[in-house]
This record gives C-alpha cells, structure tokens and sequence, in this order.
C-alpha cells in the first residue's frame, strides 16, 4: 500500500498530464481559451484532484472509491473536450492525438485501480 497518494502511478500521470494539457490549452486561439480550453483544464485539473481528495479519504472505503470515480469521470470529460477540439482545430491534431492516447490508457488505470481498491483495500 502506499503511504502517500504522490506514491500513485495514476497520480503521477494525472499530474504530468495536466502540465501538458495546461500548456497545450495555451496555444488555442484567444476566444477558445475561455471556452473549451477553460472547460479542458478544468476537467484535466479534477481528475488529478480526485485522486489526492479520494486517497485522503481512503480509511473510509466507500469514500476513496467515489472520488476515484470522479477521477475516472474527469478524465472521461477531459477525452470528450479533446475529442471536440480535435474536429474543431485539425491544425492541432499531432498533439491532439497523442493527448488522446495518454488520457485513454490513464482512464484504463484509473479504473482498474477502482477494481483494485474494491477487492483488496485494507483500511
């Protein structure tokens, strides 16, 4: 078991990749910043929130598996609006695509660790 939530490899990657998206949303032209590059980092941010409010729950079972739910949401959120700006901005595809494919295997591990902690967390 860990003793922090910064030992968590879905932590860990939540974290780089909101510096990606973040920095990626940077680049969008000015009215989407406030648009879906707002709601982009927004989504990308709570999924790696979720995972440190959801570990500092984690004596309470039912708690750690909501929030790490919420994670798993966020990060379905986040792949929805990359999705979006994806069709919209085809000039952008090359780091769309590879922000897809990260987001899509971290949503794989957060829900296997939901399995994980459902079957064989001690608190």
């Amino acid at each position: 078991m860990a003793k922090t939530y910064k030992e968590l490899e879905i932590y860990k990657e939540s974290f780089d990749l909101f510096l990606k998206t973040h920095r990626f949303t940077l680049k969008l032209p000015k009215h989407e910043l406030y648009e879906l590059g707002s709601q982009l980092r927004r989504s990308s941010d709570s999924i790696n929130s979720n995972i440190v409010e959801g570990y500092g729950r984690n004596q309470y079972l039912k708690d750690f598996i909501k929030f790490l739910t919420f994670a798993y949401s966020s990060n379905n959120e986040t792949l929805n609006h990359l999705k979006k700006l994806e069709n919209l901005y085809p000039e952008f595809n090359i780091e769309l695509t590879d922000l897809i494919k990260e987001y899509d295997k971290l949503g794989g591990k957060i829900y296997k660790f939901i399995e994980y902690v459902q079957s064989n967390w001690k608190t």
